[in-house]
């Protein structure tokens, strides 16, 4: 009892107990200390090496909407949102308030003037140009040449080169190298022919991962931090160089005045229409053909990398879609493999919505960077003063239970089918038609070939990269199948 008649014994009891406590909910919480003088920065840095799946928990933790408090001399205070509201109200319907912005075009330099980097009236003239050119009626007939060519002489060839020896492939890089081949033939009209049985070193291909990684840390560092490594050319910035020097090296010389069917041919013809200084319409092309290069190489491979991952862990997936693919396109009768068309594939109903599942759990553009030019309120409440760095991270929005469901990490196909049968349209994950079209061209021949087989022991993660590859590649082991 004597306990009792000393309150400050009872008080100190009560601060040491509320403090364990607070301590204890604090361990179990994701969210960052805000310190003083270096604010959040520490927690960043401490999972920069999870960057993806820690603002996944710090997003979902928060609501969908989280305010990132750096340090105070680095100006890198910063709104991090998954909300589909938030999203909805940036990308449509306040679309005009939210440009990418000088710091955007500081982050993403190497692209120069080209669509990923355009805002305002040349964004429009970006859009309306590539728009015009996959109209054209030919467009499409290019692509299904283009595509079946490089499986029918790349492709299958490698495949059956890695079953015949019996040796583990690579199926992330056959992908960047297919898609790399690919995209080169529609926007400069050239074969680097880099998937093939030799796998050659070719710099252009290889310098996408390291400009991506490079861009991926001036997103985390401070500005200062990767300006002063880039003026002493070390560390990733030193690799960007490299990566800069590599592409311009590799498509300048492939940037002609032949009037061909191609990307930069149209942009060419559209630069020169506006009468603009004809003395940069060659840096014009070029930012405009890696622009596309990039969209074309990286995002196509890396959702086909996550999707044969995520059905080597589900089975039962990989039998419906060969199963739709045999019944679809006729082939139960003589097991006898054809080519198909663009009007052919819109029948892979369940296949397009494994590729919608895999572009939901690992969206190829992992994270985007906006900024309001005037302040503005978002939907969930959050004031923005004017210039405030926004970053929407898409990787989050596919691992929400209040959008998703409890089964938000769970690889269901079905959940992108309609009752009627059809594919539910959901303007989240709106992808280019001519990049549908090449990824089930690509899975359709591989899963009705070859049964894949993870390697045992080969952990899959994904890489710390504004372009959500995996992190190791993925190992598979190829069986082909009896028919």
């Amino acid at each position: 009892m004597a306990v009792f008649e000393c309150p400050e014994i009872i008080l100190f009891i009560l601060i040491i107990t509320v403090l364990f406590l607070r301590n204890k909910i604090q361990k179990k919480s994701s969210l960052p200390t805000n310190w003083p003088l270096v604010g959040m920065l520490p927690g960043l840095l401490k999972n920069c090496h999870r960057f993806h799946a820690y603002s996944a928990e710090v997003l979902n933790e928060c609501g969908g909407t989280f305010e990132f408090k750096g340090p105070w001399f680095c100006n890198m205070n910063m709104l991090g949102t998954c909300d589909p509201a938030n999203i909805d109200h940036i990308f449509s319907r306040n679309f005009s308030n939210y440009p990418k912005g000088p710091e955007f075009r500081k982050i993403f330099e190497i692209f120069g003037d080209g669509i990923l980097n355009a805002d305002f009236e040349l964004w429009e003239f970006h859009r309306r140009t590539a728009s015009s050119f996959m109209s054209d009626v030919k467009f499409y007939g290019l692509l299904e040449r283009a595509v079946w060519h490089k499986v029918k002489a790349g492709l299958l060839p490698v495949l059956d080169y890695f079953w015949e020896q019996g040796i583990d492939a690579d199926l992330q890089d056959i992908f960047h190298r297919f898609t790399f081949d690919n995209i080169c033939k529609l926007v400069l009209d050239y074969d680097p022919c880099s998937l093939c049985i030799d796998l050659p070193y070719i710099p252009c291909e290889n310098a996408f991962n390291e400009a991506l990684e490079a861009i991926f840390h001036r997103h985390v560092l401070p500005e200062s931090i990767w300006q002063l490594q880039k003026w002493l050319q070390i560390g990733k910035e030193k690799k960007l160089m490299e990566a800069w020097k590599a592409f311009d090296e590799f498509i300048y010389p492939r940037i002609t005045s032949k009037d061909d069917f191609s990307f930069s041919t149209a942009f060419r013809k559209a630069y020169e229409s506006k009468n603009w200084s004809s003395s940069n319409s060659r840096d014009f092309i070029r930012d405009n053909a890696l622009g596309l290069m990039l969209a074309g190489r990286d995002t196509s491979s890396t959702c086909l990398t996550w999707l044969f991952w995520l059905i080597a862990r589900n089975p039962s997936t990989e039998i419906k879609i060969r199963e739709e693919v045999e019944n679809e396109l006729h082939l139960k009768k003589d097991k006898k493999w054809r080519f198909f068309n663009v009007e052919e594939s819109r029948k892979l109903i369940y296949l397009h919505g494994a590729l919608c599942e895999s572009l939901r759990l690992f969206p190829p553009v992992a994270l985007e960077h906006k900024s309001p030019l005037k302040p503005d309120i978002l939907p969930s409440g959050n004031f923005l003063q004017q210039n405030t760095k926004i970053i929407v991270s898409f990787y989050s929005v596919g691992r929400m239970e209040k959008v998703w469901g409890e089964d938000c990490l769970k690889f269901m196909p079905e959940r992108w089918i309609s009752p009627s049968g059809g594919i539910k349209h959901v303007p989240s994950y709106k992808f280019p038609r001519w990049l549908f079209f090449q990824m089930k061209m690509v899975a359709a021949t591989i899963i009705y070939h070859y049964n894949i087989q993870l390697v045992e022991g080969h952990a899959v993660s994904p890489r710390d990269s504004v372009i959500l590859q995996a992190k190791q590649g993925l190992r598979v082991k190829l069986s082909k199948r009896n028919f």
